[in-house]
């Protein structure tokens, strides 16, 4: 199946919904690395009133690393959970809503270095984050992009990182492409004891560079995503770029079926 584009229009401002913000931040500096997947593998992890969104006949999961910048709570900062940076798994899905297709994403798991953020979010959002010492290192580019970025983490005695070398100038994404198929998705998923979760995330479109060079490190890949997860981030990534962010929005979730 190809999914339709749900996409910001270019030639149109830029606006935010009407209604009040759950949380509020930026998230910048995005290492975006992606995978195409088995589907037998995210098939029993679709969120409840979901299903997957493939692109060209293939299922997507990508590994993101980012910075999570000026984050506020309900208009309020949180103090010493205001920035750090996360790196998440990811797949895509999307639900039938009254005006159409919803596009978004459900996470397999999210790593992040403070407590209280895995704790509110799990909790609210039903999203499986795990509070880790994490690392990162920017080194700058002669322009708005980056030479190079580095997300890293450690667990249980473990390392990871992952690794982006972007090929040089911010491009704007293009209609109905792969980059804006992966960057653009307005809407989180997640399984709750009560049912499924759905919320909406709001930003202004992102610019990109192409990866020049990528990679993937995780000596417990088995023990922080599982063990079907193995063989699926072995290899080098189907494709990878930066995307620059922007500030964000998430509202308030609500019960699906």
């Amino acid at each position: 199946m190809i999914s339709a584009i749900e996409s910001i229009d270019a030639n149109r401002p830029f606006t935010w919904p009407a209604r009040r913000p759950l949380l509020t931040a930026e998230w910048r500096q995005l290492a975006m690395l992606n995978y195409a997947v088995d589907r037998a593998i995210l098939r029993p992890l679709v969120p409840t009133g979901t299903e997957l969104d493939d692109w060209n006949g293939e299922s997507y999961a990508s590994v993101i690393g980012f910075q999570f910048l000026r984050t506020t709570f309900c208009g309020v900062p949180i103090p010493f959970h205001a920035s750090f940076v996360e790196v998440n798994l990811r797949f895509y899905i999307r639900r039938r809503a009254p005006e159409g297709w919803r596009r978004g994403v459900a996470f397999i798991r999210e790593l992040a270095p403070r407590r209280a953020v895995a704790l509110v979010a799990n909790l609210l959002y039903g999203e499986r984050y795990l509070a880790v010492p994490m690392t990162h290192e920017l080194v700058p580019g002669e322009g708005e992009v980056p030479r190079r970025l580095e997300y890293g983490w450690r667990y249980r005695g473990g390392s990871g990182r992952l690794a982006l070398e972007p090929a040089g100038e911010a491009l704007p994404l293009a209609e109905g492409s792969h980059e804006q198929y992966i960057a653009e998705h307005y809407w989180g998923y997640s399984h709750h004891p009560r049912g499924g979760v759905e919320y909406e995330v709001a930003h202004p479109s992102w610019q990109y560079s192409p990866g020049r060079a990528a990679s993937f490190e995780c000596d417990h890949v088995a023990a922080v995503y599982g063990e079907l997860w193995v063989e699926a981030l072995s290899g080098p990534p189907t494709s990878a770029f930066w995307a620059d962010g922007s500030a964000v929005r998430v509202y308030a979730g609500q019960r699906i079926h």
